[in-house]
């Protein structure tokens, strides 16, 4: 199964409207509720960030019989430094955002925790791709 979302940048009455359609699926197929959770809450606060930061984005999502891809590839300003942005409580939100309850820096970090890999990768002035994955079984490392 697969589905594409067009996000479109301080869109906030809309924001999270791609996680809650992904979650609904993921409950009509029996996806374990609390892998349903850490999907929904991962790729909220992406959409979030897309939202937030970017002029528009695109969300792929691929659910495979055992796990889920997401791809989120914005147009956006790009993370100048990831390693700043992935520490908890950084922020580049602008105080509009602030002031409507986003931009905690809690976003690359929670985003890591629900996810079983998450790749990042940003071009300052160009945008910013995300790619996650959460299995729907856990993983034993080899």
């Amino acid at each position: 199964m697969e589905w594409m979302f067009q996000i479109e940048g301080g869109d906030f009455t809309n924001a999270g409207s791609a996680s809650s359609q992904v979650k609904k699926v993921l409950k009509q197929i029996n996806v374990d509720p609390a892998i349903v959770r850490r999907i929904v809450v991962a790729l909220y606060e992406a959409e979030v960030n897309i939202v937030a930061h970017a002029f528009r984005g695109n969300i792929a999502v691929h659910i495979d019989p055992d796990k889920i891809l997401m791809r989120l590839t914005d147009d956006g300003p790009g993370i100048p430094d990831i390693g700043l942005a992935m520490q908890e409580g950084y922020s580049t939100a602008s105080p509009k955002v602030r002031e409507m309850g986003f931009g905690a820096g809690m976003g690359l970090p929670n985003i890591r925790r629900n996810t079983d890999d998450m790749h990042i990768s940003s071009t300052v002035g160009k945008g910013t791709t995300l790619e996650l994955t959460v299995y729907f079984q856990p993983q034993t490392k080899s």
